[in-house]
């Protein structure tokens, strides 16, 4: 069943921006296939095994458009992805494009619960999985819940398939779809859902058009290539998948960049490839730049093509900036932004006072930012409020939750991202903090009420609580208070682990890194939990508390 992804931006703003000459007016896959005969010899992808070229990339990308219209899989119907950072995911990306389906692209790592969420929520009609992730047999996951997902009728594997799938990798060397064939989508139909991860206990899911990523996307890479000639080699360290990372798919869709990629981050990896595939531009969040000042090999890589180091997904502090500059690149850009569409960014050449102490300027071509105070009226420059974003790069909707649309946007086409800023007097923004309860650990985004659910569920433990504590590495990291249920023994931080990824299906990422036991929670006049005062107990610790290694 094809899923309804109505667009709430007033149609008048969107044809303004046509005619503007903001959206390029072409879907996503002809503006690839225009890169592909430009330079069709020229290097798509560089990874640790080898490179694809464009031409290589397009005809792979054919071959899976192929299988997916054999399979009757065409306009509006979704596709999950879920594959490691390689040329492999791009070519899903643009297979599903050419065929007018949705691509639903989500990270490694999804265990039974969100993997459940993501595609049902979706009504995703077939899946792109990798056999194994870690120790996870991920195609069994997915298999278990072939019952709970109706709409799910084919699923392909990246390794050994299980009964009932196919194997991915010999749909590659398959026949090409004729291009005389495929449908001609309309560039305001939706493209790819983004996830994002919210105060909600389930992640969110954002329906994007062609033509806000080919817009949004593509003018934010103009903006953080700044005055740089030549061709732009970006080394994307996040994971394709992510909010963040669909900025991979349109580097290769509108300035025909070469993508550098490793499997998964690892700072070794990372370090050779810099040396060897000599990119121009880094894409990566905090702890990934942290990670990267802190490995011995850094000294002697050679760092001399880098042009410019990105960071977004958490704040970028002021004196991680300062020591990627004195260590790894001297020209820093930040990235404040989000799933639901608000984007603001510093550029190449912006003093270093501006990098460390604000979010740079909204570029209008992207999306313009409102502060606004609790009636939605707007506040003067330099006040606090909450921050809404609208513009091109804005999407459609949430998918399949009319809820979230009614409370994160406005008739007129606004979204309330719950972030809390101010606009200084040039029109720079300042972040404040959030105004939704969320913990940013390592810039994936946790949300609390989902942990707590899954702790309650222990049958040792009566009630449970969660909370980001600071943390100079990660940003965050998240602390679970916990009451016990009468007579039972408190149960151990291994022990909740093993609950929460064995019979919960929790991902790692997202596992309390503290345990505080309480006999009983504080309690504010209301009679509600005083969630400040467990704030303190986080961070001061105490007799009650007991701590174990966090997910890493």
């Amino acid at each position: 069943m094809t899923v309804e992804l109505p667009d709430l931006v007033p149609a008048e703003l969107r044809r303004r921006w046509a005619a503007e000459g903001v959206y390029p007016g072409r879907p996503l896959f002809d503006l690839f296939r225009e890169r592909a005969r430009e330079h069709p010899e020229l290097t798509a992808v560089v990874e640790p095994d080898g490179t694809t070229s464009y031409a290589g990339l397009l005809r792979s990308a054919l071959a899976l458009a192929h299988e997916l219209r054999e399979r009757g899989i065409g306009p509006g119907d979704v596709v999950a992805v879920n594959l490691a950072n390689g040329w492999r995911a791009l070519a899903a990306d643009l297979a599903v494009a050419a065929v007018g389906a949705v691509c639903l692209p989500y990270p490694l790592g999804r265990r039974r619960q969100d993997t459940l969420a993501l595609l049902g929520t979706a009504r995703a009609v077939a899946a792109l999985v990798t056999r194994t992730v870690g120790g996870q047999d991920y195609a069994r996951t997915v298999d278990a819940l072939r019952a709970d997902l109706p709409d799910l009728r084919h699923v392909y594997v990246e390794g050994p398939p299980l009964p009932g799938m196919r194997p991915l990798e010999p749909v590659w060397r398959g026949p090409a779809a004729p291009l005389d064939r495929l449908p001609a989508p309309d560039p305001d139909a939706a493209a790819r859902i983004v996830v994002s991860s919210g105060t909600e206990a389930t992640p969110k899911l954002v329906a994007y058009s062609h033509n806000a990523l080919a817009a949004g996307r593509g003018r934010l890479l103009l903006n953080l290539r700044g005055d740089e000639e030549g061709p732009l080699r970006l080394l994307c360290m996040v994971p394709l998948a992510s909010a963040f990372g669909s900025v991979g798919l349109v580097a290769l869709c509108v300035p025909g960049a070469t993508l550098l990629l490793t499997p998964r981050f690892d700072t070794s990896a990372t370090l050779r490839m810099v040396a060897e595939g000599r990119p121009t531009h880094l894409l990566g969040v905090p702890t990934m730049y942290q990670r990267l000042l802190g490995d011995p090999a850094l000294e002697h890589t050679d760092l001399s093509a880098l042009r410019c180091a990105v960071s977004g997904g958490a704040r970028l502090t002021p004196e991680t900036a300062a020591r990627i500059r004195h260590k790894l690149c001297a020209t820093v850009a930040t990235v404040y932004g989000s799933a639901d569409g608000a984007n603001s960014h510093t550029r190449p050449g912006d003093p270093e006072d501006v990098v460390g102490h604000t979010a740079g300027r909204p570029d209008p071509a992207i999306a313009d930012l409102r502060i606004v105070d609790e009636d939605g009226a707007e506040v003067p420059r330099g006040s606090t409020g909450e921050i809404w974003a609208r513009g091109p790069v804005t999407p459609l909707c949430y998918v399949n939750a009319p809820e979230l649309d009614r409370r994160y946007r406005t008739p007129d086409g606004w979204v309330r991202t719950g972030d809390l800023g101010a606009l200084t007097a040039d029109g720079r923004l300042r972040l404040v903090g959030r105004k939704k309860d969320i913990v940013i650990r390592g810039g994936l985004n946790i949300s609390p009420a989902e942990v707590e659910l899954h702790l309650s569920s222990h049958p040792d433990v009566a009630g449970a609580v969660c909370r980001g504590v600071p943390d100079t590495l990660l940003g965050e990291r998240l602390a679970a208070f916990v009451v016990p249920v009468p007579g039972a023994r408190p149960p151990s931080l291994p022990a909740l682990h093993h609950h929460l990824l064995v019979r919960r299906g929790l991902e790692r990422a997202k596992l309390p890194d503290a345990l505080h036991v309480l006999r009983e929670f504080p309690v504010n006049p209301a009679g509600k939990v005083d969630r400040a005062r467990l704030d303190v107990l986080a961070r001061v610790g105490g007799d009650a508390t007991a701590r174990g290694e966090g997910a890493a």
